[in-house]
């Protein structure tokens, strides 16, 4: 049984949603370095102080929080089999990454936005850097390499491999207007550098 939000919760997600809906409508308008955080929050009805409570940045408005995002593709990783590899493992635990009924319009507009905004680039690489660092550990068991204070850098090869060919699909899947489907697109990927 699962419990319902509380009214807090169900609150935050509301005013999350508005915030949100206001900053695209505003990035769609001025385009995504234009708009400044203070319009954005003037447009909400809300503070400066309020915009950061519930994003970290303008650039996480966007690309959502990259930590908790991190961390959710690597429980999922922790949470394959030990025996499955590490390519098999990587693709299962970047499958929590896809949107939960986000439709398709509002994932190309986000996409654009990220094609089209040099410090959304920038805050993307960031995030792979901090992922190859979550996710090395776990990879690097898999592929039977000994314990190290550090990740090896097989491992983070491995990871930055694959974080290299999710981008690849998922720019490959923007560029066809939506129609491609990113799973199939990343296999291909990944299929292509393991060959």
């Amino acid at each position: 049984m699962t419990v319902p939000p509380t009214l807090r919760e169900r609150t935050r997600r509301a005013v999350h949603a508005e915030i949100t809906a206001t900053a695209m409508r505003l990035f769609a308008e001025n385009g995504f370095d234009a708009t400044t955080v203070d319009q954005i929050a003037r447009e909400a009805g809300i503070s400066r102080r309020s915009f950061f409570h519930y994003f970290g940045s303008k650039e996480d408005l966007v690309l959502g929080d990259t930590v908790a995002l991190g961390e959710r593709v690597r429980v999922a990783l922790e949470a394959r089999p030990a025996g499955e590899s590490a390519w098999t493992a990587l693709r299962e635990a970047f499958l929590v990454l896809q949107t939960d009924g986000l439709p398709n319009a509002d994932e190309l507009a986000l996409a654009r936005l990220y094609h089209d905004a040099p410090s959304l680039r920038a805050r993307h690489l960031e995030k792979h850097l901090r992922w190859q660092e979550l996710l090395a550990p776990d990879v690097q068991r898999r592929l039977g390499l000994p314990d190290t204070p550090h990740p090896d850098p097989r491992a983070r090869a491995v990871v930055a491999a694959a974080l290299a060919c999710l981008d690849a699909a998922v720019d490959a899947w923007y560029e066809s207007g939506g129609t491609l489907d990113p799973v199939r697109l990343f296999d291909e990927a990944i299929a292509t550098i393991r060959a």
